[in-house]
């Protein structure tokens, strides 16, 4: 039944979105080199790779951690910014959730260096597929400045921010139901028209 409601819903809002998805794609494109759609291998559902997909809200070839420090990161682009605060840079996303990678809601798919710092509870968050959003994430909003202020952000990630999103997952993945992914939904677009 979720998957059925991800894929009628992901293909209805591909087809409604499809302008802006171009003008976003000319946009991004035509601001920086690199085209307009970034990939990043993520762990998907039982352990398996995928090739996420987001808008490009980063100049290309600029050396980096795989963590975003807020505004203050120099290599996001200024149309990048207004992505992500907008959350915009996400919608490719909706092609994810078509191909059976990913859920319209669940725990959101990490890197594999992130992923291999699990405890064996916490690779409980890999029995469903991962998700555009979920209540974490939603918590989890402005997690970029939280970083940008910590003396070692890559150690605060996953010392401090890691291990609270995986515990939220693991919470929300005893209590999902449609109905509570329907209100997860809502709250995340309430979120973005309140942060937009």
């Amino acid at each position: 039944m979720k998957r059925l409601i991800d894929l009628v819903i992901s293909l209805i809002a591909c087809a409604l979105l499809s302008p802006l998805f171009l003008l976003l794609a000319a946009i991004v494109a035509v601001e920086s080199s690199g085209g307009a759609l970034y990939r990043q291998e993520r762990i998907g559902q039982h352990g398996r790779p995928f090739i996420l997909l987001k808008f490009r809200s980063m100049r290309a070839n600029m050396p980096g951690p795989q963590i975003t420090m807020g505004n203050s990161d120099p290599r996001i682009s200024q149309v990048g910014q207004w992505l992500r605060k907008t959350k915009l840079d996400e919608l490719p996303q909706l092609w994810n959730v078509v191909k059976g990678d990913m859920s319209l809601v669940g725990p959101r798919p990490e890197v594999a260096k992130y992923v291999d710092l699990y405890t064996p509870q916490q690779r409980d968050v890999l029995t469903v597929r991962p998700g555009l959003t979920d209540p974490a994430s939603i918590a989890a909003f402005d997690e970029g400045f939280r970083l940008e202020s910590a003396e070692d952000p890559e150690t605060y990630y996953r010392e401090v921010i890691l291990p609270e999103k995986v515990n939220a997952q693991l919470a929300y993945l005893q209590q999902a139901t449609v109905l509570t992914d329907g209100r997860v939904i809502i709250r995340t677009l309430l979120r973005i028209l309140k942060r937009g």
